[in-house]
């Protein structure tokens, strides 16, 4: 049972962080739009998130997880090693 919530925990914490990365760079790399695009913008932010909905679903019904998508590329970058062109 504790490695159980032990899990949970890590995968909540990967899914906060993960959240709290994309919003930071969200809102520091998007401008504020004028008045007069906003009802464009709006109707373009409904398709797009209901796309995002219909992806999502999909990945769930397949079974992928973030969290073992994270796990898999950390392991990969301690067994391989860091890359001398990621910065």
């Amino acid at each position: 049972m504790n490695r159980h919530l032990e899990r949970i925990e890590r995968h909540v914490d990967i899914s906060n962080e993960a959240l709290a990365v994309f919003v930071r760079f969200w809102l520091t790399s998007t401008p504020a739009l004028p008045d007069s695009a906003l009802a464009a913008a709006q109707t373009k932010g409904r398709e797009r998130y209901d796309g995002f909905v219909e992806a999502l679903g999909r990945r769930l019904a397949r079974g992928r997880k973030l969290a073992d998508e994270v796990s898999r590329d950390v392991a990969s970058t301690f067994t391989e090693g860091p890359d001398p062109q990621a910065d």
